[in-house]
């Protein structure tokens, strides 16, 4: 596994991580512990050691079975989580960025994650009521105290991330970017690019839809968060069906699986592009990280830039209650009026 430079101050990342989440939420049942802990340890040994995961999570128990994970080892890897999102138990979304939050979430998560410190802080969720520049203000005070290294950013907006940077260098952001979620790619990615910050792409392979296709949604069990997300639903899965069916003659050509094409289509974006493909399956986590390695020509980015342009994918990312914490409205209200409520 090759490794990559992610931001401009410092952090050294396997160039293809694991996203955690899955293991303990948002995809049926919570899986066995000591299997997931196994699969860490799999993923590390193979050089994997760029590990995602957040507080809420479960909540809470992703970040203690990754915790259970790395007793012993912590200094192996580069381990990130985040804070900002609370769901309740009515399925209401909370988001909070207020400075005495940012402190306690980050003291539960080491307490949770067994260590002295996080490599990669996120901000999971951009709070709409506080200003970005008090939020990370206090995120650079745990820099300063060594409880986190670097700051992250997830879902937000170009404006957002430009405010945020100018105070404190944002080493990384974290969207979801894929064949089917290619937004990003008009501001977000070039904004990252000039302020040097490192990209972290989650569910790039679609949440499975680019290994299984259509076929995907069979079978899922109640709880599944696929059931409620637009794209895999009714007439929007019956036309992204689509999509997945010129990716398997690309990938036929190419001879690799549909999944591998696509994340190999991400991992081909550049050195700064580090994707996080979550598993619970060792025989898939072993074609992610054989992904890592397939090297695509021009002709064939171009091919599969061409099969998921504009029109190709039908569906938003998430349902409505949820995209309004997204990217796309992720900006935050200017300092000045924080200082006057202080």
């Amino acid at each position: 596994m090759e490794r990559n430079k992610l931001g401009s101050q410092g952090l050294e990342v396997s160039a293809q991580g694991l996203g955690c989440m899955g293991m303990s939420t948002s995809y049926g049942a919570p899986k066995p512990e000591q299997d997931m802990i196994s699969l860490i340890h799999h993923a590390i040994k193979s050089g994997v050691t760029f590990l995602d995961t957040s507080n809420v999570y479960g909540p809470f128990t992703n970040e203690i079975l990754v915790g259970k994970a790395l007793k012993g080892i912590r200094d192996k890897v580069q381990l990130a989580t985040k804070f900002g999102a609370i769901f309740g138990a009515d399925g209401s979304v909370q988001v909070r960025g207020d400075p005495a939050y940012v402190r306690s979430a980050c003291e539960a998560s080491l307490k949770r994650l067994d260590t002295n410190y996080i490599d990669l802080y996120y901000q999971h969720r951009i709070d709409p009521k506080v200003p970005i520049e008090v939020t990370i203000g206090a995120m650079k005070e745990l820099i300063e105290e060594g409880k986190i290294k670097y700051i992250g950013l997830s879902e937000a907006s170009a404006s957002t991330i430009r405010r945020a940077h100018a105070v404190h260098p944002i080493t990384a952001v974290q969207l979801e970017w894929s064949l089917w979620c290619r937004e990003i790619e008009k501001e977000i990615i070039p904004t990252c690019r000039e302020l040097g910050i490192g990209i972290v792409p989650f569910s790039p392979l679609g949440r499975g839809f680019f290994s299984l296709g259509p076929n995907v949604i069979n079978n899922l069990a109640d709880n599944d968060l696929r059931k409620k997300l637009p794209m895999f639903q009714g007439s929007n899965l019956d036309h992204n069906a689509g999509l997945f069916a010129r990716l398997e003659e690309l990938s036929k050509r190419k001879g690799c699986s549909p999944g591998q094409m696509a994340l190999a289509w991400v991992q081909n974006q550049g050195r700064d592009v580090c994707p996080i493909p979550g598993t619970t399956r060792t025989e898939n986590l072993n074609r992610n990280i054989e992904a890592s390695s397939i090297k695509l020509t021009a002709e064939e980015m171009n091919e599969l830039n061409a099969i998921s342009g504009e029109g190709a994918v039908k569906g938003d990312r998430y349902p409505e209650a949820y995209m309004k914490f997204t990217w796309t409205h992720s900006d935050t209200p200017p300092i000045s009026s924080w200082a006057a409520q202080e």
